[in-house]
């Protein structure tokens, strides 16, 4: 089934699988069924199974899923068998922040660009990875042949840069500014909002069963 027919909540838990199953082989397990993966990840075993229907028969009915060939056909899937470079727009607080996590759950992403306009910033290395001016962004994504940018400008000036961005050959963006990006030309933008985040968890934690609070 291509790519854009599986639905974007399948896609969100596809991590989540390739990550335990990495685990399991790692602790020299052979084989999983799907009641096994639903208590680790915590997704209903039917779910699981639908989610894994998408892209064929995975595994046998009374063996479950063989860990190493079902971690490696993940591992394709998500493009963790090879490198993938990524810019990071805006080197403020959460930029840094972001610099120091090294993306710690997969070997095969790295920020190997950092771009900023603090005269203060740009030219040095932060973290390993180097800090260029804007003005060099599309010359330094084609020379590294970037496609993925993270995206932690203010909120005012996200728009212009998304645009910047698109004109230098990017295709996917993480956008972490609370502003809501107008995309274009086919590049995918996802948005993480920490604060709504928390509001919407926030809003949970209060209204879950207001009679018991009586």
């Amino acid at each position: 089934m291509k790519d854009n027919q599986i639905p974007k909540a399948t896609a969100r838990r596809l991590p989540l699988y390739y990550r335990y199953l990495r685990i399991l082989n790692n602790a020299g397990k052979t084989k999983v069924s799907s009641t096994e993966l639903s208590e680790a990840v915590q997704v209903d075993s039917a779910t699981i199974r639908r989610d894994f229907s998408y892209f064929g028969e995975l595994g046998k009915r009374g063996y479950g899923y063989d860990v190493e060939s079902l971690m490696n056909f993940f591992a394709k899937t998500l493009s963790d068998d090879q490198m993938t470079n990524v810019a990071l727009i805006g080197v403020g607080n959460l930029g840094s922040a972001l610099l120091k996590y090294k993306f710690h759950q997969s070997n095969s992403i790295r920020v190997s660009a950092a771009f900023d306009v603090n005269p203060d910033i740009v030219g040095r290395i932060v973290d390993g990875i180097p800090v260029y001016p804007i003005s060099d962004l599309k010359e330094q994504i084609a020379i590294q042949q970037i496609e993925i940018a993270i995206l932690t400008v203010p909120a005012q000036q996200a728009q212009d840069t998304f645009n910047t961005l698109v004109d230098a050959g990017i295709k996917g963006v993480l956008n972490f500014t609370p502003a809501r990006i107008v995309t274009k030309d086919n590049v995918l933008v996802q948005n993480v909002d920490l604060t709504n985040e928390l509001q919407t968890l926030i809003y949970f934690l209060h209204s879950t069963n207001p009679t018991e609070k009586k």
